[in-house]
C-alpha cells in the first residue's frame, strides 16, 4: 500500500513526497513547503524532524532496540571490542582479521601527540574543565594535519585514523595536568583501553593493568558509540555542512555534549546519589520529592528523551556496575541507593506512567567513579566513546551534496519601526 501526504496552508495544498526508511520509519518530505506555500514547520527541539538519511544507526525508543550498521547493541557488547566497533561504524562492517590487526597497528603507532597540543594542554588552569581543554585541544590538531585531509592509512581517512589513536593521549594528558601528575608516554604492548588505563593512572594508588577492568571500560565505550542524530552528532553534521575540517567539526561536538542535558548527565547522576547519602540514603525521601512538583530535586538518570521504553544500554551497564564493583571490592553506598531508586521507580505509579526508566547514565557514572576517573573527566570519557559515531556521521553528511543547515524561525520580535534620535528617546 503506497503512503501519500499533503498538505493545506490556507488555500494551497500541497502534495508532499514521502520516504520509507528500510526499518518503515516513514518521513514527510517537505522541501518544497515553502517555495510553495510560504510557510515553514514549527518544530522546537527538532524532536519530529527528520534532517538526514543515514545509514549509521538504527534507534526504536518505543521497542527499546539499538543496533549499529544493523547489529543489535546487545550482540556487539562484550563479543567485539571497541576498535570494531569503530571499524564497523566508520566502514560499514565489521573488520576481518587482517584489517583488525592493521588498524589495531596503526592505531598503536600514531598515539603520540604534536608537542604543541601537549602546550595547549598545560597552558591551561589545572581547574579547568576537561572538556574546555578537550575541545581546545582537538581544535588544535588542525593546525598540523589541515593539509591531509584526503591521505589513508590501514584503511582509514588518516584523520580519522590520528583521532581515534589520539584522543586517549589526551584526555589523559587533561587529567595528568589537572592532578599534577607528569604525562605519561603511551604504550604500543598495551591495548586500546588497557593503555588509556595506563595513561591515566601510572604511578598513582590506581595504577596496574586488569584485564576485567579494561574490558568493563571498553564496553561503555562501545555503549556510547553512537545513538542517531542526538544534540553532539547533529553539531557535528551541522558544522561540517559548512565543509569545516574534521577537527573544528568534532570539537563542536565536544563542547554540545559538555551540557549536562547531553553528556554531562552521568555526572549529574553521581552528584545527586551523593544528596542523596548526604540524607541518610534515604530513597524513599528522594522519590516524593521527584513527585514534588515544587521540590527542587531532580531525580537524575531516569528517562529519556526518545527512549519510551528501557534503555537497552541500561541493562548492559547495570550487570557490569556489579561486576566492577565486585572486582574492585567496593561496597559503593551509591550503588545500593541506586537499585533502591530504580526499584521504587519501577513500581510507583507516578515513574510507570511516565515511562521513566533508567537509562544509560544511571549506572556508568557509577562504574567511572569506582574506577576512579573525577567527576569531571566522565563527559571525556562519553567523548572518548562517542568519536567513531561523530566521524561516521561527518563522512555520510558530506560523502553526498548535503545542503548547508540553516534552520528557519518564526519571528516573534517587534515589527518595523524607526529610529528615534538620542535627545527624543
Amino acid at each position: 500500500m503506497s503512503i501519500t501526504a499533503e498538505i493545506r496552508v490556507g488555500d494551497k495544498t500541497l502534495p508532499l513526497p514521502v520516504i520509507v526508511g528500510s526499518e518503515q520509519e516513514v518521513g514527510v518530505d517537505i522541501q518544497a513547503l515553502r517555495d510553495k506555500t510560504g510557510a515553514v514547520t514549527f518544530d522546537p527541539g527538532y524532536g519530529n524532524t527528520g534532517a538526514c538519511e543515514s545509514a549509521v544507526t538504527f534507534l526504536d525508543g518505543e521497542l527499546g532496540i539499538l543496533r549499529y550498521r544493523g547489529y543489535p547493541i546487545e550482540q556487539l557488547a562484550g563479543k567485539v571490542s571497541f576498535l570494531e566497533v569503530a571499524w564497523l561504524l566508520l566502514k560499514g562492517e565489521l573488520p576481518n582479521a587482517a584489517e583488525l590487526a592493521t588498524f589495531t597497528a596503526a592505531e598503536k603507532a600514531n598515539r603520540g601527540l604534536p608537542a604543541h597540543v601537549t602546550a595547549i594542554i598545560n597552558a591551561f588552569p589545572k581547574d579547568a574543565h576537561p572538556m574546555a581543554v578537550l575541545s581546545a585541544a582537538v581544535l588544535s590538531l588542525s593546525s598540523t594535519y589541515h593539509a591531509e585531509t584526503a591521505a589513508t592509512h590501514a584503511g582509514l581517512n588518516f584523520n580519522e585514523l590520528r583521532l581515534m589513536a589520539q584522543l586517549p593521549t589526551i584526555a589523559a594528558a587533561i587529567y595528568r595536568h589537572g592532578a599534577g601528575l607528569a604525562p605519561v608516554a603511551p604504550d604500543a604492548k598495551l591495548d586500546y583501553t588497557a593503555n588509556f588505563l595506563n595513561m591515566m593512572f601510572a604511578g598513582t594508588a590506581r595504577s596496574g593493568h586488569d584485564a576485567d577492568i579494561a574490558n568493563a571500560l571498553d564496553l561503555l565505550l562501545i555503549l556510547h558509540a553512537d545513538h542517531e542524530q542526538n544534540c553532539s552528532t547533529s553539531t557535528v553534521r551541522l558544522v561540517g555542512s559548512a565543509q569545516a575540517d574534521l577537527y573544528a567539526s568534532i570539537a563542536a561536538g565536544i563542547t554540545a555534549l559538555w551540557g549536562p542535558l547531553h553528556g554531562g548527565a552521568n555526572q549529574a547522576v553521581i552528584e545527586m546519589l551523593d544528596g542523596i547519602v548526604a540524607h541518610g540514603g534515604d530513597v524513599g525521601w528522594a522519590v516524593a520529592q521527584a513527585k514534588d512538583k515544587d521540590s527542587s530535586f531532580r531525580l537524575m538518570g531516569f528517562g529519556h528523551r526518545v527512549y519510551k521504553n528501557f534503555d537497552p544500554r541500561a541493562t548492559l551497564i547495570k550487570v557490569q556496575a556489579d561486576v566492577v564493583l565486585g572486582k574492585l571490592g567496593k561496597n559503593d553506598p551509591q550503588l545500593a541507593i541506586a537499585k533502591g531508586l530504580e526499584e521504587a521507580a519501577l513500581k510507583d505509579e507516578y515513574f510507570v506512567a511516565r515511562k521513566l526508566y533508567p537509562n544509560v547514565d544511571f549506572y556508568s557514572g557509577i562504574i567511572y567513579r569506582a574506577l576512579g576517573f573525577p567527576y569531571g573527566m566522565f563527559t571525556v570519557l562519553f567523548a572518548l566513546g562517542r568519536l567513531p559515531g561523530w566521524m561516521a556521521h561527518w563522512n555520510e553528511h558530506n560523502a553526498g551534496k548535503a545542503k548547508i543547515g540553516r534552520p528557519r524561525q518564526i519571528y516573534t520580535g517587534k515589527n518595523a519601526r524607526d529610529v528615534v534620535e538620542l535627545s527624543k528617546r
